[in-house]
């Protein structure tokens, strides 16, 4: 059994543990190399490019293009998303945003009928779908970054739309939850459902021919292909069909952005997050809040730990829906936010044994809205021998986007709108509200919940961590942070750990069965609303230390971390 330890703390290595033994489900070791995505399929095709000599970034492309084959229902090249990179040789940290942007004819009450948010516009049909930036984004970070050709790392992608893949059991209830929808569009029945309407199931055979050939043109003739052309025309005028306000302009001006990442340190390691319009700040401004604690002496599972922890969620949501938007049109404060005396102020606000009254976190004006449950999006991490580093998250929004196809090409577009503040105040359907900062407006990205996170220790990574769920990626990436960091468990542990979480509005603590009864009833007592949940999102982490590598993909999706 091999072991090192960090900042003081004896870890155990569980490599050669496992060497002969069955491994956990969604983990795996590995001495050159790991991907860890939802899907085993898409993890398999990451690895097959890094055997291939690619690097980290080579590899997060080819998988991140896989998992929109493997996974329609949670993403695809009709989404967008978020890259965070640590490049070894120098040292450095950088931040992609290819965040999918409302059309040039978008407004701020597109959504509002007679004076009221009408939720089934920003979530299904044509107003829905706000400009992709997945195929823009992925390339740009191959160019940029990556060693190998765009066709090269597509092939696998390709492949799995073109021959088929088995359907998992994840994706086969989305298919089934989502039957109404997919049911009412055409191609989406063609793809999914048999001839007589009913659902393919888990283990049959999903081909995507229309998206292999779509594919196939962006492989051969780069990105231009999507956001110009035939392939633009066929998008502007199926989301046009389907009520909405998409331009052939509105594609081919859309460009990913470079940002400079967010950075703290959380005793002794450097963390790096996605800047907005992501929401991984909050993660960063709940770290400051339990900065000067002894987590480990309150113990996991304790009711002081869960506690402080609900508390510090709740400051940093009621931030988040307050403060945050698009960097490009608000200023959002971050610097001040994440001070060491906004955090230690927040800290000082929170009683050992009580909770506070809603209008303590934030704005009185709450709204009504329904507890988050876990819808779409996907995260993936990667690791490479040479000590690169990639967490990417990428989404279509809700399961199976806006519903809209565009014709003959297989690419389901997203329904990225619904994660404006449609209504100032007003719900989304993960129950998160927003303020001015988060209006609908041209050319503007919506904010997100997608958090990629990368964590080194003396300029090497150890940690690449996101996950997928709406809102539940900011609490359940969190934990897995402070179950590693802090409580020194292994990633595959800290992933499979029961998770809390409560987003100030509504005021309810979500938990997970494995929470225990008697921190429940004692969290009640604190003045907690506790719910329980059956799963709250799905978390995918690689880490290294000691010249291995270990990876996990959340078994609450189904998915399999692959190591080289």
């Amino acid at each position: 059994m091999e072991r090192w330890t960090h900042k003081g703390r004896t870890l155990v290595l569980l490599a050669t543990v496992l060497a002969n033994a069955s491994r956990p489900a969604g983990a795996a070791w590995a001495p050159h190399g790991m991907v860890a995505a939802e899907q085993a399929l898409a993890s398999q095709a990451g690895v097959e490019i890094l055997k291939h000599g690619g690097n980290a970034v080579d590899a997060a492309v080819a998988t991140a293009f896989a998992v929109c084959v493997v996974s329609p229902s949670s993403c695809g090249i009709g989404g967008g998303g978020f890259m965070l990179i640590y490049l070894a040789r120098q040292r450095r940290a950088l931040a992609l945003d290819y965040r999918e942007v409302a059309p040039a004819a978008a407004s701020r009450d597109m959504f509002v009928r007679d004076g009221k948010a009408v939720p089934e516009l920003s979530l299904h049909g044509g107003l829905a779908v706000a400009v992709p930036g997945e195929v823009a984004g992925l390339s740009a970070a191959l160019q940029r970054h990556g060693t190998l050709p765009l066709a090269t790392v597509m092939q696998p992608a390709i492949r799995l739309a073109r021959d088929g893949f088995p359907i998992g059991a994840h994706l086969a209830k989305e298919i089934v939850q989502n039957l109404a929808g997919l049911r009412s569009n055409p191609a989406l029945a063609r793809t999914f459902l048999h001839a007589d309407g009913a659902p393919l199931v888990a283990g049959e055979t999903l081909q995507q021919p229309e998206l292999a050939a779509t594919l196939q043109h962006i492989a051969r003739d780069g990105p231009r292909a999507f956001y110009h052309g035939d392939m633009a025309a066929r998008i502007v005028r199926s989301d046009r069909t389907a009520g909405g306000v998409l331009t052939e302009s509105d594609l081919a001006t859309y460009r990913p952005t470079w940002r400079a990442p967010l950075h703290a340190t959380y005793d002794g390691d450097a963390v790096y997050a996605m800047p907005p319009p992501s929401s991984a700040g909050i993660l960063l401004e709940v770290l400051g809040m339990l900065r000067g604690d002894d987590l480990r002496a309150l113990g996991r599972e304790s009711p002081a730990y869960l506690h402080v922890l609900a508390e510090a969620m709740k400051h940093a949501f009621a931030d988040r829906a307050q403060l945050y938007g698009d960097p490009d049109a608000v200023a959002v404060p971050l610097q001040r936010l994440l001070s060491p005396q906004n955090t230690a102020a927040l800290r000082q606000r929170i009683d050992a044994t009580r909770t506070q009254a809603q209008n303590t976190y934030g704005s009185s004006a709450l709204g009504s809205a329904a507890a988050a449950s876990d819808h779409g999006t996907s995260h993936l991490s990667v690791m490479d021998a040479h000590g690169n580093a990639v967490a990417c998250t990428t989404t279509i929004n809700t399961g199976f986007g806006s519903l809209v196809v565009a014709e003959g090409t297989g690419i389901i577009l997203n329904n990225e709108m619904d994660d404006f503040a449609t209504q100032p105040g007003a719900p989304n359907v993960y129950g998160l509200i927003g303020a001015e900062a988060n209006a609908v407006a041209p050319r503007k990205r919506p904010l997100s919940s997608m958090a990629p996170i990368i964590v080194t220790h003396d300029d090497r990574p150890v940690l690449a961590v996101g996950g997928s769920g709406g809102p539940l990626i900011l609490s359940g990436t969190l934990q897995v942070l402070l179950n590693i960091l802090d409580f020194g468990l292994d990633a595959t542990t800290a992933v499979a750990a029961p998770r809390i979480h409560d987003q100030w509005v509504p005021p309810v603590l979500a938990v997970e069965p494995g929470v225990p009864a008697q921190a429940r009833a004692v969290l009640t007592s604190y003045g907690h609303t506790v719910k329980e949940v059956p799963t709250m999102g799905a978390i995918q982490a690689v880490r290294t230390d000691a010249g291995v590598f270990e990876g996990t993909s959340d078994p609450r999706k189904g998915g399999e971390a692959v190591g080289w």
